[in-house]
């Protein structure tokens, strides 16, 4: 059974495969779609694939009509994690006696989904009937008439995006890519200059033994950002920076024992994450690591200004750039929402509308009133600008409590201050504070000793749980007493791209992508466990059973 068959006149088409193997029948199915005239608009193609980390892979392809999800998980736990409405089954390699799988397919099968496949044992014969599939020739289809969940309409191709810094520019990319026409409005004269304003940001992912949501949602980010980026042309092309790798060091012999737990769970490959011991760090750093080091290869660093730049280079003329708007507001206008910003003395100016519109401003969004009960703290943090000359000459990006990144272009930056003020200005204690940690860093005592005050402030937008908050904002004041996320009131048509916190550079590409898929009503590039942990409400939820609002902290 050939899936072309059925993809006349749709406009979406998602195809599900068990078993990915060489990737030979993924590359015909593009193939097939690429050369038929009455093809679907987009092709969806979710797939099970051994050799990757686990979790859910968005691999970004050439065409942004195709989309490829590649997933390493038993198969009864990918279809209860995957939010997709699947057109196509394709099962192969079912040998055995599992049916749990039968009832994962139903929930997800569109209305007259098409299924395949190399064999079946007569009970997942039975299981699939069960489940409403009816067998014919050549494979089966999916006849149930129980209700489907109807999904929400497609809204009209057009947003509104406000803030021009890493978040911003990835959400406006991404519309862009599928079709949407992007108003971009920044309050200041040019995007990234805010937080992303820094000369270089530091991308690794995190660890953890036990692979808890914050880790596995750090490093779909970090992988989806390698691949994205290689999209916009490459770091060290393209996007100004060094794929030079990072290496964090071991705080103490504590923090080297649970790092040898780590390694010794053998869950990943040399490429993504290598412990090294204390002499062999030492070897390669040049430089003193008595209690070892994680080494991340693939790790490195880039200045946040030039990724925001190629994002805004590859949106096309579907951008609509709205910089230099000041504060703005948003009034509600029928359908749709109005930007405001100041006209004057007492007048207000009408910069943009439509019924869709993104809040990636950072930590300023917490101004605007329809997110002012968000738990977002701003939090300062100083940057210190060094004379490369003056510190020893590192091979990676170097970091522990503080990080400390290879010279580029004579400068080094040091750094970054966590601090609870709002003061906007270079000041000597904080910049002491980051001489302090690059000499334990690099031990050498007089590193940076007459250093002239340079150096950046930027604040970051942080919450309670350090996640960022990605989806429909809810509209806390009409919550109610519902105690699940789905069943939350929500402001029509407004979503929020907030909180990266440090990690800006990796949470955009992906943060972005999963917004869009759901605007789209297209498969999600997460698991649904990880979709619920991003939910802007959640802190709706969770107060409500604690019975106290979460209130944002200074990480420690």
């Amino acid at each position: 059974m050939n899936p072309a068959r059925f993809w006349q006149g749709r406009e979406r088409y998602t195809v599900f495969d068990t078993a990915y193997g060489s990737g030979a029948r993924t590359q015909a199915l593009v193939e097939a779609w690429r050369n038929d005239p009455e093809r679907p608009e987009r092709l969806h193609i979710v797939a099970l694939a051994d050799g990757l980390l686990p979790g859910f892979h968005r691999i970004p392809q050439p065409d942004p009509a195709v989309t490829l999800d590649l997933v390493n998980a038993p198969l009864d736990a990918a279809l209860a994690q995957l939010a997709a409405r699947i057109d196509f089954v394709q099962l192969q390699g079912l040998r055995g006696p599992n049916t749990g799988f039968a009832r994962g397919l139903a929930r997800l099968a569109a209305v007259d989904a098409r299924l395949a496949f190399d064999w079946l044992e007569q009970e997942q014969v039975a299981a699939l009937m069960a489940q409403g599939f009816v067998f014919e020739k050549g494979g089966a289809r999916f006849a149930s008439r129980k209700p489907r969940q109807p999904l929400a309409p497609v809204p009209a191709r057009q947003a509104v995006v406000i803030g021009a810094g890493l978040a911003g520019c990835a959400a406006a990319e991404r519309l862009c890519a599928r079709g949407w026409d992007v108003t971009l409005v920044e309050r200041h004269a040019g995007p990234a200059r805010e937080a992303s304003g820094n000369l270089a940001g530091i991308f690794m992912p995190l660890l953890s033994k036990d692979d808890n949501i914050p880790t596995r949602l750090t490093r779909a980010a970090y992988l989806y950002a390698l691949r994205y980026w290689e999209t916009l042309g490459g770091i060290g092309k393209a996007i100004e920076g060094a794929q030079c790798g990072v290496m964090q060091l071991a705080r103490d012999a504590a923090h080297a024992a649970a790092s040898r737990a780590i390694a010794a769970g053998g869950a990943y490959p040399r490429d993504f994450a290598e412990w090294l011991e204390a002499p062999r760090a030492e070897k390669l750093l040049g430089l003193p690591a008595p209690d070892g080091a994680w080494l991340f290869r693939q790790g490195g660093w880039a200045r946040p200004g030039s990724v925001c730049a190629a994002m805004l280079a590859a949106c096309g003329t579907r951008l609509t750039r709205r910089f230099g708007a000041g504060s703005v507001t948003l009034e509600r206008a029928g359908e749709e929402w109005e930007v405001r910003g100041a006209d004057g003395a007492d007048g207000v100016s009408i910069l943009a509308r439509a019924a869709t519109v993104v809040l990636a401003g950072g930590a300023d969004s917490v101004r605007i009133a329809q997110a002012s009960k968000l738990p977002l703290a701003a939090l300062r943090g100083q940057v210190t600008h060094l004379d490369a000359a003056t510190l020893p000459q590192l091979p990676f990006v170097l970091c522990r409590e503080a990080y400390l990144t290879p010279a580029a272009g004579g400068i080094a930056c040091a750094g970054a201050t966590y601090d609870l003020d709002a003061d906007p200005r270079l000041r000597a204690s904080s910049q002491q504070e980051n001489l302090e940690r690059l000499r334990a860093l690099v031990s050498t005592p007089d590193a940076g000793t007459g250093a002239p005050l340079a150096g950046r402030v930027g604040f970051r937008s942080v919450a309670p749980d350090r996640l960022p908050l990605v989806g429909a904002l809810p509209d806390v004041d009409a919550a109610g007493s519902t105690e699940r996320l789905r069943d939350l009131p929500r402001h029509p048509g407004l979503y929020s791209l907030l909180g990266y916190a440090s990690r800006g550079l990796i949470w955009a590409p992906l943060c972005a992508e999963l917004l869009v898929s759901r605007l789209e009503n297209a498969p999600l590039p997460l698991e649904a466990t990880l979709v619920d942990a991003l939910d802007p409400a959640r802190f709706v939820l969770r107060a409500r059973r604690t019975g106290r609002v979460q209130t944002p902290f200074a990480p420690d």
